[in-house]
This record gives structure tokens, sequence and C-alpha cells, in this order.
């Protein structure tokens, strides 16, 4: 599996985004984060700059809501044509209501862990995600360090996929430099958010070509004892 690179708009300039979509067209998908200064102390985009930004962007949208009641507004973007959309299982109320009904419209379903979220209570209900985002910093603010306590979480996520057959993306967002990549690849990701580290520099594209690279030589190994 080549891993994916999803660059986080986060780090780009937000005066010439149409551009910066079109530096990053090497990437998989291309990460939005949705903060609403409620669930998160931070406040970015809404749905009508994701419904623009999904008429310009040569990548697919990879939709991340750090908000309240997404439930009801998740849909929403769905609709608007993100092809994944991630909300937080600590908001959602029905979490696999919406993932089905995210399904439903089109989208991919993902369901995002902040570091202190245990795992458990998902393991069983993997097959109704698409994709389970493991935040490897706190939400809400870009340019954290990467928690590494965060790892075997997602290593036991990681197994737990496997042993089930299932195709679920395991993301991670937070802290991801060519440093960490490798760390996370090996407990078991294989889609990864990265802001500064595709964006500070002249040529965005040899970074994602770069952070790839060193995913791929840190493949992850199954049933090593995370459980």
């Amino acid at each position: 599996m080549t891993p994916r690179i999803n660059p986080s708009i986060l780090a780009a300039d937000f005066a010439n985004l149409e551009h910066e979509l079109g530096r990053i067209a090497s990437a998989d998908l291309v990460h939005v984060d949705i903060m609403d200064n409620h669930f998160v102390p931070n406040l970015t985009f809404g749905l009508p700059m994701v419904e623009r930004l999904q008429e310009v962007s040569p990548i697919p949208l990879d939709v991340h809501l750090m908000i309240d009641d997404p439930d009801r507004w998740a849909p929403g973007y769905a609709e608007a044509g993100a092809y994944s959309v991630t909300f937080h299982a600590e908001a959602a109320g029905e979490p696999v209501t919406l993932a089905r009904r995210l399904r439903d419209i089109g989208a991919r379903a993902g369901i995002a862990l902040k570091p202190g979220t245990d795992s458990a209570p998902y393991l069983d209900l993997l097959p109704e995600f698409d994709q389970v985002l493991v935040m490897t910093v706190e939400p809400g603010f870009g340019g954290q360090a990467f928690i590494s306590e965060t790892m075997p979480k997602l290593a036991r996520l990681a197994d737990a996929v496997h042993d089930a057959g299932l195709d679920v993306w395991l993301q991670v967002d937070g802290g991801i430099t060519a440093e960490t990549i490798g760390i996370a690849a090996e407990a078991g990701a294989d889609t990864f958010v990265a802001g500064s580290a595709v964006f500070n520099g002249d040529v965005p594209a040899d970074r994602i070509a770069s952070l790839r690279a060193a995913a791929a030589a840190h493949p992850h190994r199954h049933g090593t004892g995370h459980r």
C-alpha cells in the first residue's frame, strides 16, 4: 500500500488557496479542518468555503469536522461533494447513524478520536466507518508537537482492522514531519495529514514525495503485542 499524504490547508496561504491547491496536486487528498470555536477553541472555515474549494481543487477533499453537533452539520459537507467527511466521536450523538448517512450521500465516513479518547468502544464498530482518525495532537491548532503516547491506540486499531479484513484507512493528524511520520507508519497509520511539513518550503511536491517515501520505509507489522 502506498502511504497517502493529505496536506492540511491550515498551513497554506489563505489569500491564494487556489494557487496553493495547485502546488499540492501530487498529494492524495487535501485536508480541510473545520473548526467552530465551540468544540475546539479556534475558528476556521465553514460550508461555503468547502463548496468553493470543491469547485477548484485538483484533488479530493478530506474534510475534518472539529465541531459540535456533527449529526446535524456533517451531511451538508458530503452533499457539497467532499470525498471524505470525518467527525469527532466526542461530539457525535449517534455516530453509526451519522456514518451511514454520509455513506448514503456518497462520501467516505470517518470518525476521529482525541488523544485521550479510548478506541475500545469503537473496535466492534469499525465496519461502519471508512476511516479512523487518531489525533496525534489536541485538536484546535496547527503547529503542535506530536504526542507519541497515542501510538499504542493506533496499533490496536491497526490490528483490529487487519484481523477483521476491513478496508478502513487509519489516519493521523498533528505534528507529522519527516521525523515522526515513520513512527506513525510503524504503529499502523496509512494516511497522514501534514501542514507545515508540506507548505513551509519552496516545492511542496518534493516534500510530499519525501513524506510518502519516509512512511513507506516503516511498514507496520501486525500482532506485535499492542493489544
